[in-house]
């Protein structure tokens, strides 16, 4: 259900008080946030301050909408599109081919041709993932991504095994739909070219900023 302005696409709202890390450590305080249609989120911090833990709380509690995780609230119109760093939702011993066939209703040629069109050839089609580069790996997930026609992408490091027409096949996809989005990246130039709202995990508390460079600029100078 929405909350708040109808014209909104708010995916929680809540006491979401604290983000502990798996062993009940804290790692930041949030407080009440709201991700609104359009929103373009960079979730800023170093490394180990909690980022990715909230990513997986989110998704969570999109998947799984019946249960609390910690006072997230999704809309039921929400549909997830998700990637990782790791490209965890890639079985290594799947295929390509079989990949696309058994999440979307599409038949062999289809499938072949969808793939075909994202850069995997008639050989790599028929390839355990586990032997895949990371480029073509990347390529596959950002396939499934595409064809599951999200509204809201939920995305921890997506460009890290991209190349460059790659990403900026990610950007059009996030600038071109109006898609709202909550994303970790370390990438400056997709981060700059992406995002409208940014969040910074800064002693244990999120906090919401003007934009990412006095961030980019303290790293920087501690780097």
């Amino acid at each position: 259900m929405p909350y708040g302005n109808l014209s909104q696409h708010v995916i929680w709202k809540g006491p979401l008080q604290a983000v502990e890390s798996p062993d009940g450590r804290l790692l930041f305080k949030a407080g009440k946030q709201f991700i609104c249609k359009g929103d373009r989120i960079v979730l800023l911090g170093p490394n180990g301050a909690g980022k990715t833990r909230l990513v997986a709380m989110l998704r969570k509690a999109i998947e799984n909408p019946e249960a609390v995780h910690a006072g997230i609230k999704a809309t039921q119109s929400l549909v997830l599109g998700y990637c990782d760093q790791a490209l965890a939702d890639l079985a290594d011993a799947d295929t390509p081919m079989h990949t696309i066939i058994r999440r979307f209703d599409v038949d062999d040629q289809r499938a072949r041709a969808l793939l075909a069109g994202s850069g995997l050839s008639i050989e790599m089609q028929s390839r355990q993932i586990g032997q895949l580069s990371g480029g073509q790996k990347a390529r596959l997930g950002m396939l499934l991504l595409r064809l599951a026609e999200p509204n809201f992408y939920l995305l921890d490091e997506p460009t890290n095994h991209l190349d460059i027409e790659g990403q900026e096949a990610l950007e059009d996809e996030l600038m071109g739909h109006q898609a709202s989005c909550l994303l970790v990246s370390h990438d400056r130039n997709f981060v700059r070219t992406v995002g409208n709202r940014f969040w910074l995990i800064e002693r244990k508390k999120l906090v919401e900023l003007e934009g990412p460079e006095g961030f980019f600029a303290s790293v920087s100078a501690t780097g």
